[in-house]
């Protein structure tokens, strides 16, 4: 009998270990069939980002057993908010797609399989935007192998780590991940077929334009051009175009309380919008090209009495410019501009 139990009780062992040892088989063997399903996934697109529907979230993150044996970077992305150019959604989509093959390019070993980059679509994955909890765009969060929640923000990228756009996004997935991004790699503005034919359309024009070059002909010699070139740099200079371009300002925003009302002028010391600032542009224009216009051309008309009503409209058109234009800094700053007379006028 004695025999018997310690029989059985080995058998129960080893039925037990077995089972363990084929479990984690099991297992071993499910995390390496999701791993390699996201490398083939990750190899059908060009800058190996993976795009991703609720059904391919719930298997390869909810479904999926933790410590998974990658991480994940969700971007996660609307259609429908492409056209309001402040979130900067399809910008940011493009550097989030440059740090994916930099990092591909840069890792072809193990490393590689790590981490995948992934986006998701609210239209097509509106129950995984609720099950991560996102209700503001732009968004990118990291999901760690130990994360089992996927409403945890700990792996959350800031506001600040789109500052620098690509590098910035590298730099938060080395620092979270511990895995080397490596140096970005943008893609070249021209193709070297494009190059070539440059290249080539230059060669073949050199001696022509050597040729109109000592003979006076070209456009660097024409007058008008310089002129056309002087005011359009002097009308995009005081116009604030540089700030708009920086800041990428809109030319117009939808007025909140009637959204079928359009605002081109905000009234704010720290915004210019862009169909504001052109306003403004064309107004100081307008007084530079008549100052220009009195210097340079009615000098040279002989009547006296034109010279004087040219000089008089001139003058009123000018004034007419620069009192809206100080009108305009009194109405978005609220600081009035007061002329001071000197004390023995008074």
């Amino acid at each position: 009998m004695a025999v018997n139990s310690k029989l059985l009780s080995l058998l129960f062992l080893l039925a037990t270990v077995s089972s363990i040892v084929s479990a984690s088989f099991s297992d071993s063997d499910s995390d390496s069939d999701l791993t390699n399903e996201l490398v083939s996934l990750r190899s059908t697109s060009e800058s190996g980002v993976i795009h991703l529907d609720d059904h391919g979230i719930s298997k390869f993150l909810i479904s999926a057993s933790t410590p998974r044996p990658y991480s994940i970077l969700v971007f996660f992305d609307a259609t429908q908010l492409h056209s309001k150019s402040e979130l900067r959604l399809q910008e940011l989509r493009r550097e989030f797609g440059i740090v994916s093959a930099s990092f591909l390019a840069n890792n072809n070993g193990s490393d590689s399989t790590k981490l995948f980059f992934v986006e998701i679509e609210f239209s097509q994955s509106q129950s995984s935007f609720q099950r991560f909890g996102v209700n503001a765009l732009p968004h990118v969060r990291l999901v760690s192998p130990l994360i089992s929640n996927l409403r945890d923000e700990s792996g959350q990228m800031d506001q600040s780590d789109f500052s620098r756009l690509a590098e910035s996004m590298a730099e938060f997935v080395e620092q979270r991940t511990k895995l080397t991004v490596g140096p970005i790699k943008r893609p070249p503005l021209l193709s070297k077929a494009q190059i070539g034919i440059i290249v080539a359309m230059v060669i073949v024009a050199t001696p022509f334009i050597i040729k109109r070059i000592l003979k006076g002909e070209t456009l660097i010699h024409d007058r008008r051009l310089w002129l056309s070139g002087a005011i359009f740099v002097y009308f995009f200079s005081v116009a604030g175009t540089m700030h708009n371009i920086i800041r990428k300002m809109p030319m117009f925003l939808q007025d909140r309380n009637d959204p079928n009302k359009l605002v081109f002028f905000y009234q704010g010391s720290g915004m210019q919008l862009g169909a504001e600032g052109f306003a403004v542009g064309f107004l100081y224009t307008v007084v530079g090209l008549l100052l220009a216009f009195v210097t340079n051309v009615l000098v040279k008309v002989k009547n006296l009495n034109a010279q004087r009503l040219i000089m008089l409209l001139a003058l009123f058109i000018s004034f007419w410019a620069v009192k809206k234009v100080v009108y305009l800094d009194n109405w978005k700053t609220g600081y009035a501009i007061h002329p001071y007379w000197p004390s023995n006028w008074h």
